[in-house]
């Protein structure tokens, strides 16, 4: 059953939204509000926060990256937890803001611990809250695709499959090559885009090849590359975000 939480007896939660949601994707960073909000949690939403920096520092403009972390770290600073639907602006949170302000002592010290509580949303249902069941629903075959920053930047492979796997009328089975990338990598889509193409043609291919009839995804990146191709070619096929995923009829 979903967690039965009282609001006032939980932290102060805030949501980050990553640049590419809130431009493109606005529906899942709504999922996740939704989410949080049917068990019990109270999430706060700061309308000044930007860019986490990490297409910045991919870049190569440490100096801009900097200063897109500082400001993070300024507009979150207050809080207790801060959870994103997307991995791979929480690993530049936990793995290269600490890298990135090592220099300057008072914010790397920030940046330290703003990485103990900054989590991705399956890390937070599942490894916080404690909470595998979220009380969603869904009828058919569904499998799940790994996002690099996700799997390797942040060791989160079983969180989402544990919330797959108790979703009501759901049936799992695993993705063939689950764990390879599926082409987008940032600016990597736009650099080279003869392997971008190759890779989530791959990528595409394996979920085509499963008898699943929906491919989950927990990267923005990932859902707008797979399912930019998957519209393209095969249009009555069907990937989402985890949070929309898990809002499903819950709460209903």
């Amino acid at each position: 059953m979903a967690a039965s939480l009282t609001w006032r007896s939980m932290p102060r939660v805030s949501m980050f939204i990553p640049c590419t949601m809130d431009l493109l994707l606005p529906q899942v960073g709504e999922a996740a509000m939704i989410l949080l909000k049917r068990l019990g949690i109270a999430p706060s939403y700061h309308p000044e926060q930007t860019c986490c920096g990490q297409p910045l520092l991919n870049a190569g403009h440490r100096a801009q990256a900097r200063r897109a972390a500082k400001h993070f770290l300024t507009t979150f600073w207050d809080d207790d937890i801060v959870v994103s639907p997307s991995g791979s602006c929480v690993c530049m949170v936990k793995r290269h803001y600490p890298e990135l302000l090592k220099d300057e002592p008072a914010w790397h010290t920030r940046a330290l611990a703003m990485a103990e509580k900054t989590f991705e949303l399956s890390q937070y249902l599942v490894d916080v809250l404690g909470s595998t069941d979220v009380g969603a629903t869904h009828h058919g075959t569904v499998t799940y695709h790994d996002s690099c920053h996700i799997l390797r930047g942040l060791g989160v492979t079983e969180q989402p499959r544990l919330l797959i796997r108790n979703v009501r009328g759901a049936q799992y089975v695993p993705l063939a090559n689950a764990y390879t990338c599926c082409g987008f990598g940032g600016e990597f889509a736009a650099k080279y885009p003869d392997i971008s193409g190759a890779l989530v043609r791959d990528k595409a291919q394996s979920f085509l090849s499963s008898p699943a009839d929906l491919l989950l995804v927990s990267e923005p990146g990932c859902l707008l590359n797979i399912g930019g191709y998957l519209h393209r070619h095969y249009p009555d096929k069907r990937v989402m975000h985890l949070a929309q995923f898990l809002i499903q009829d819950g709460g209903r």
